[in-house]
């Protein structure tokens, strides 16, 4: 009798900037390119399995799935090397059965809106080519929230969502670029943090 193929997943961690948070890295891609989603409480898992699942785990706080990976954010009380290998078998093992770690499909493109101003559409792009890289390479990401009376407002998600140097990446970071860029953006600000 024939058995069911496990597809190979290749599954390895990195630390980030924000201690409580770990990104588990796949050989494949989890979500579209630019689409990240964020959990941070079990309620908000309504189309995610894998993210619904790891808050079985009395130690995970958050989950955020993006690009080809997953990051949990633990809780304060909870050391890494206590945890990490139980986190990491999981997702791998919820991989290899082939399902979706997210289900869910877009209506449009979630970045671009015909209606935005033109410096919106600015913000937007610098956002998503120059920004959006950098923070998913710490396991995060930054979302485009308004654009009003030459302040930005973004939120932080993923391992950003918390972390001790996420005030120093965006004003050091992206405000610095974003008003060097386009004369008419003043501040930035984190919207929720």
């Amino acid at each position: 009798m024939l058995q069911a193929q496990k597809r190979p997943v290749h599954l390895y961690m990195e630390a980030n900037p924000n201690p409580n948070s770990l990104k588990f890295v796949a050989n494949f891609m989890l979500a579209d390119e630019g689409v990240s989603y964020d959990y941070p409480n079990l309620e908000s898992t309504s189309n995610s399995p894998l993210a619904k699942e790891l808050f079985n785990f009395a130690a995970v706080e958050r989950v955020f799935i993006a690009s080809n990976f997953v990051t949990v954010t633990k809780t304060e009380s909870v050391e890494w090397p206590e945890i990490q290998d139980f986190i990491r078998n999981h997702i791998k093992s919820y991989l290899e059965d082939g399902k979706a770690p997210v289900n869910a499909i877009l209506e449009k493109d979630p970045l671009f809106d015909e209606a935005d101003s033109e410096s919106v559409k600015k913000i937007k792009g610098i956002l998503d080519e120059y920004i959006r890289p950098a923070v998913e390479q710490d396991g995060g990401a930054i979302v485009f929230h308004s654009f009003q009376d030459g302040v930005v407002k973004v939120l932080l998600q993923g391992s950003c969502s918390g972390c001790p140097s996420s005030t120093i990446t965006l004003k050091a970071g992206i405000e610095n670029l974003l008003t060097r860029m386009l004369p008419e953006v003043k501040s930035v600000e984190a919207e929720g943090v």
